[in-house]
């Protein structure tokens, strides 16, 4: 694995206080959030399923949320999943729709970052480092597979999963996929195919694929209830031919390469989450502080203190322990699978819980889409299903209390 991480980071890492370049980020994610995204929010939503804002990813692109878990010898900030979660958090608190692009395009460089492979590396990490923004995706949802692509012991069991076959010096991979972010715009995306012969996803195997070659076709943009500045859609695959070198790892070593990205990943989306709900705490703070009922402010009444006690509390504890999993992430190898479930499951759920209780403390203006109360408890149920489903995560999480049981 070879993401760089600042000298000063260690197990014990300091939550008060984070390191230098971590912080500079996080002030510039936020200076662009507020900036640029916050007065684009509602367009972006309310835009039709197929519309992107390039102008709001070459701002973004700028900061560096392109290139934030590239290593610096490939033109990135080198800042691991310390600064990609911490950069996303304050973009979801404005838009977790924009703040996912950015997260999208680290996972489609995940295996590349965990690959090792310093030729595949030198080919496509600088691309993120040009004068325009470059995107990524990662291809693993199919229409049947489902969770059988990232639960080992569902392998057998998948579905028509997208197959690869050996060609002499290429691989011919075939199949769709669905639900991808980023794919519409993607310059390549990391692709998870089974071996022919091999049952369900027992073969399963990890490619980078450009995504202008010859045969693959970009499918339809998802039409979703929340993440509307995100583009999701399919990408077909029909006997597209992809140079060997291409593979990460080796025929057959996809699943433990999608388990390690995920645990990756979902220290970044915890931090998405966490940001989803501190905005919908944001927005229930600031009309609690001027709404006069019975003669008194909102927040001035016991139950709605103690809605925001609750709210607060939330949000600050989902933080740390994003912000603890990304530590984990980033100084252990192989990166554990524990702490960044945890993290994603409770980050998950506060953010539904916190911008259901901003609605109600909103009320009827809650729910018109002009407070944009409404679209962060749209948003907060999307990141409940990308980078593992709450059951998912309960499966992961169990797995890991039972683990030296289970070694025996």
């Amino acid at each position: 694995m070879t993401i760089d991480v600042p000298a000063d980071l260690s197990p014990e890492l300091n939550f008060d206080t984070l390191p230098p370049e971590v912080q500079q980020l996080k002030d510039d994610a936020r200076r662009f959030a507020q900036e640029t995204v916050k007065p684009l929010v509602r367009r972006l939503d309310q835009a039709p399923a197929e519309d992107f804002d390039w102008d709001v990813m070459r701002r973004g692109h700028e900061i560096g949320l392109t290139r934030a878990a590239v290593p610096t010898d490939y033109g990135g900030l080198g800042l691991g999943m310390l600064g990609v979660a911490t950069a996303l958090e304050e973009v979801a608190a404005v838009c977790p729709g924009t703040a996912l692009v950015f997260g999208a395009t680290m996972l489609g460089q995940a295996p590349l970052l965990l690959s090792g492979d310093p030729r595949l590396q030198a080919r496509y990490l600088p691309l993120f480092s040009g004068d325009e923004p470059v995107l990524a995706c990662n291809a693993v949802t199919e229409e049947e597979a489902g969770c059988d692509l990232i639960i080992p012991a569902n392998a057998p069991h998948a579905r028509n999963v997208m197959t690869a076959r050996r060609e002499g010096d290429e691989y011919v991979l075939t199949g769709k996929k669905r639900f991808i972010t980023n794919a519409r715009f993607a310059a390549f995306a990391s692709v998870f195919a089974n071996m022919e012969g091999s049952p369900g996803a027992t073969g399963l195997t990890s490619f980078i694929v450009p995504l202008n070659l010859p045969g693959v076709v970009r499918g339809p943009v998802a039409d979703k209830m929340g993440y509307r500045a995100c583009l999701g859609s399919e990408l077909e695959f029909h006997e597209v031919r992809v140079p060997a070198e291409n593979m990460i790892g080796g025929e057959g070593e996809g699943m433990p390469i999608n388990m390690a990205q995920s645990n990756m990943a979902r220290a970044a989306v915890a931090g998405i989450s966490t940001g989803v709900a501190r905005g919908a705490l944001e927005q229930a703070v600031a009309w609690a502080g001027e709404r006069v009922q019975g003669g008194e402010l909102l927040r001035r009444h016991q139950f709605t203190a103690a809605k925001l006690a609750d709210m607060t509390a939330k949000v600050d504890a989902a933080r740390l322990l994003y912000l603890h999993a990304a530590n984990t992430v980033d100084t252990q190898l192989p990166p554990p699978a524990y702490e960044p479930a945890v993290a994603k499951l409770f980050a998950d759920r506060a953010a539904v819980d916190v911008a259901d209780a901003a609605l109600s403390l909103v009320g009827a203006r809650g729910y018109l889409r002009s407070y944009g109360v409404e679209k962060m408890l749209r948003d907060a149920y999307g990141t409940r299903i990308y980078e593992g489903t709450p059951e998912v995560l309960a499966l992961t999480i169990t797995e890991s209390l039972y683990a030296e049981d289970d070694a025996e």
